[in-house]
């Protein structure tokens, strides 16, 4: 549609739409097949036919629609034709010991492999533009806000080591990515005592993580996906959010290149970049919880939690794609005004300090008194002149005024991210 066209991402929606369910799922059978022909468990002849025949089948995608609208699920069309092109007296060999439910849930950790993969070096690149801005302002001095409030001052380049932090985080998580095999109802039972064995060597072909036992039934895997696609999309949208309020024109501390304009207002510059990152943060924080419903799966199958998991998990994904991209997007074209940082700032960020410094002279309750009664009066006069004048108290109240001089361990946090990023 038009009007989602930029909330989208087309390298994404390659990895998950119905081509590449195809061809994860015949990539599965056709492992499946590789591996029970080494194990001597169905012909060689079999099994390379089969591995050849699914590696060049051009699956009739419609054909695969259709028949899941009939049957719920898309396998038994896909084998329909892979038999076909495998011809006799192999094709009874195709699909030997497993479910549907094998052949899909498989296929999409496969596809989800490939994913991750995109999304881990999106991340990577946005680390490195985010890493590069924090570094190069971590000496500019801005106001912190508290509950939308100025608090006291800090630094941009601290500003964006937060928002590089949680990224670091969710870099360094690895969402099991499982393979499922557990035939008709979790046992393996048509492979008999070979089941354990075919299992561990196909997780092994397919290079996923051998479960413990089949996870059919116990879907916390594909919530635990889910949930990192929601939590990347909330850092992302955080900083997407601060970067729209900074931009505002009242505040004007940041701008965006290339920003959107307006039908009616000529001098409009719309941070239309931060926009649809915060937005599409706010969908997968929705979803995420659909995706929860899904956990409750009961017994050996359950189509309806299995199809609530196929209506919301490739959303998430393609959500999650699409914030990346715009956040790259946005990273690359943060306009950074230290001046009107400066501006902005307001005397009264310095309370605390000169709180802490007249409380080297006299309780702290009457120093905070002393600073409340100051800085209430200050419309009328500075808050440092009214403070020198209402006490005899040494302290260096050009020091004070300074900003720079009560920036605590900003640095020093910078460098602790910046350094988690070289490790």
């Amino acid at each position: 549609m038009i009007l989602d066209a930029y909330l989208s991402d087309p390298e994404t929606e390659t990895l998950i739409n119905d081509s590449a369910l195809a061809k994860a799922m015949l990539e599965m059978e056709a492992a499946l097949a590789r591996v029970q022909g080494r194990l001597g468990l169905i012909p060689a002849d079999a099994a390379a036919r089969i591995d050849q025949v699914a590696g060049e089948l051009d699956v009739d995608i419609a054909a695969l629609g259709v028949a899941t609208v009939r049957d719920g699920v898309p396998v038994i069309e896909l084998l329909r034709q892979l038999r076909g092109a495998v011809g006799g007296p192999h094709d009874g060999y195709v699909h030997w010991g497993a479910t549907s439910q094998d052949i899909v849930d498989t296929a999409l950790a496969l596809m989800q492999a490939r994913v991750l993969a995109l999304f881990h070096a999106r991340l990577d690149e946005l680390i490195k533009t985010w890493a590069a801005l924090a570094d190069r302002h971590r000496g500019t001095i801005l106001a912190a806000r508290t509950r939308n409030q100025q608090a006291v001052p800090t630094t941009f380049g601290l500003k964006v080591a937060g928002w590089i932090a949680p990224l670091l985080r969710h870099r360094l998580q690895h969402p099991g990515l499982k393979l499922q095999f557990g035939g008709a109802g979790g046992t393996l039972s048509a492979l008999g005592g070979d089941g354990p064995g075919v299992a561990a060597a196909l997780a092994d072909e397919l290079r996923l993580s051998m479960p413990p036992m089949p996870w059919h039934n116990q879907r916390d895997g594909i919530v635990e996906f889910a949930n990192w696609l929601s939590g990347v999309s909330g850092v992302l949208g955080r900083s997407a959010g601060e970067i729209l309020l900074l931009a505002q024109s009242e505040v004007g501390e940041v701008k965006l290149r290339g920003a959107g304009g307006s039908s009616a207002m000529p001098q409009k510059a719309n941070p239309v970049l931060a926009e649809a990152v915060l937005a599409l943060a706010r969908r997968n924080a929705g979803l995420v919880g659909s995706l929860h419903q899904a956990a409750l799966h009961v017994h050996e199958r359950d189509g309806t939690a299995w199809n609530l998991e196929w209506l919301t998990l490739p959303d998430m994904i393609r959500t999650t794609g699409a914030g990346l991209r715009h956040a790259g997007a946005m990273a690359q074209n943060l306009d950074v005004d230290p001046d009107r940082m400066a501006a902005n700032l307001s005397p009264a960020t310095l309370a605390e300090a000169a709180v802490y410094a007249l409380a080297e002279h006299m309780p702290k309750p009457e120093a905070q008194a002393l600073v409340k009664a100051a800085s209430m009066t200050a419309a009328t006069g500075d808050m440092f002149d009214l403070l020198a004048a209402r006490t005899e108290a040494p302290v260096d109240w050009s020091a004070l005024r300074n900003p720079a001089n009560y920036l605590g361990a900003a640095n020093h946090f910078i460098d602790a991210v910046l350094k988690e990023i070289k490790s």
